[in-house]
């Protein structure tokens, strides 16, 4: 293709592997075709700046869009920060525990757990994968003094997970990732408006825009898009639309789609 495009790809079930939490070397390798191409790379993530692992930063990259559209990292420079105010933050924590949710809070810092034992594996393994990263073991949430930018709750039958979601409208929207696991991110804040942000201060078309993911956080920013992809394992709610549906992340999806698409 002549016309140059900024590529905006998740990290869960896109770039890295669900099952094996590895990054192909044939995605890796495209990117880096692409950005020799001329193409910019971003990534688009749901994970705060802290818990990006270091291996896609160093497989070369122009930009960092954090904490669904709340961080916003251009070529080293720092764009956009908007955490939770401290306060009500620290009142979603107290709500979290009145209403009996389970999960954690992702900082641009650090990512904070319970002092307790989660109830929830989903919790637990997730603090083992912070850990290996070294992030979720100075400070637990109940101890405050920190400031947050999301945060994702783990819900069963002993659960007021209604009365939470009421608790938190003021500054969170929760989005359901199933199996009763709901992210909440900042209202007025989306992987589309950080595409949007980018966008306008690069100057680009909407054409130009080409968005890379899996999940029902990614639905934002591919109704925004005018060119999706979408990954062989992918959330339903994508499939309206997704301009391709390419292979799985180990079956090399993301060289695939690239090339079907003539970004390299």
């Amino acid at each position: 293709m002549e016309k140059k495009a900024a590529l905006f790809f998740d990290i869960d079930g896109t770039l890295i592997d669900d099952h094996t939490n590895e990054l192909p070397e044939s995605a890796a390798e495209a990117i880096r075709r692409a950005r020799a191409a001329g193409h910019l790379v971003f990534i688009n993530t749901g994970r705060t700046v802290c818990s990006v692992p270091v291996r896609l930063r160093l497989m070369g990259i122009d930009g960092l869009l954090c904490g669904c559209g709340t961080y916003i990292n251009y070529r080293h420079g720092i764009l956009l920060e908007h955490p939770i105010p401290e306060e009500r933050g620290y009142r979603y924590i107290d709500a979290m525990i009145r209403f009996g949710m389970e999960g954690f809070l992702e900082g641009t810092e650090d990512v904070y757990f319970s002092e307790r034992i989660s109830r929830f594996e989903n919790v637990e393994s997730t603090r083992r994968y912070m850990a290996s990263l070294g992030l979720g073991v100075e400070r637990n949430y109940e101890k405050k003094g920190f400031c947050y930018d999301k945060l994702l709750v783990c819900t069963d039958a002993q659960s007021r997970k209604e009365e939470f979601f009421q608790a938190i409208a003021e500054d969170l929207v929760p989005i359901d990732r199933t199996r009763g696991v709901y992210e909440c991110i900042q209202k007025g804040y989306s992987k589309a408006t950080a595409i949007e942000f980018i966008r306008k201060y690069l100057n680009l078309d909407l054409d130009q825009i080409y968005v890379f993911g899996d999940s029902s956080n990614d639905l934002s920013m591919f109704a925004y898009a005018r060119h999706g992809v979408a990954m062989g394992e992918h959330d339903p709610v994508l499939d309206d639309y997704a301009e391709y549906i390419t292979d799985t992340v180990k079956n090399d999806g993301i060289r695939k789609a690239m090339e079907h698409l003539g970004l390299i």
